[in-house]
């Protein structure tokens, strides 16, 4: 087994190889806006890295989101290429349950992700593994907390209302390549690289122009 993991749905482009037994090699950049283009230079550095060849991949794996639309994309497609191109299947994953299983937690609690506009992904788990609920996108208001730990990146924009937390913020693909191998190893199925969305994109086709009257 080698899983190529990565994740765009994040400020977070990370890559990582996966040999089913360990993680062989992790690369993460922090940049929202340059998620196409990093990528496939952050693949090709833990492929070498691990000294490992695109063509030894057995699974490619995506985090699915939610996320903005744009940067989920470059990774969901990228994984159905790479997929398409090794005649190897292609899995998604929900980005959360990467943030989740990083976490290590063994008991209840929710992750919380940056949803922009001031709103935050989360979901509810009953331990790093198992995810009760969600995802849901809301303010952070309106997430119900009712006392329990929160990780990710929302719980470090929203420390007044969601607390704070000492657990990794991002999803990262060392997380999710581990969280696929486990779940491959167990027979679990896995879902397709389908994008997770909760609400629409910011880009919308424009309507008909309005007619004009004197």
């Amino acid at each position: 087994m080698l899983v190529l993991a990565f994740d765009t749905a994040t400020p977070a482009v990370t890559a990582a190889l996966h040999d089913g037994g360990q993680v062989l090699a992790e690369h993460t950049t922090i940049d929202a806006r340059r998620h196409g283009e990093l990528l496939v230079p952050t693949i090709q550095h833990v492929l070498a890295e691990a000294d490992a060849a695109l063509r030894d991949v057995t699974a490619v794996v995506a985090g699915s989101g939610p996320g903005p639309y744009t940067g989920l994309r470059v990774g969901l497609m990228t994984a159905q290429g790479f997929a398409t191109t090794l005649g190897v299947p292609a899995y998604g994953i929900c980005t959360l349950d990467a943030v989740a299983y990083g976490s290590g937690l063994a008991e209840p609690f929710l992750v919380a992700t940056d949803a922009r506009r001031k709103e935050v992904f989360w979901a509810r788990y009953a331990d790093m593994r198992t995810r009760l609920d969600g995802p849901f996108v809301d303010r952070p208001a309106d997430v119900p907390v009712d006392g329990l730990p929160v990780v990710g990146a929302g719980a470090g924009l929203y420390t007044e209302i969601l607390g704070e937390s000492d657990a990794p913020p991002y999803p990262y693909a060392g997380a999710l390549a581990a969280l696929a191998a486990e779940r491959l190893a167990q027979g679990t199925p896995l879902d397709p690289p389908r994008p997770i969305y909760l609400r629409r994109p910011d880009a919308v086709v424009p309507g008909a122009p309005k007619r004009v009257t004197a």
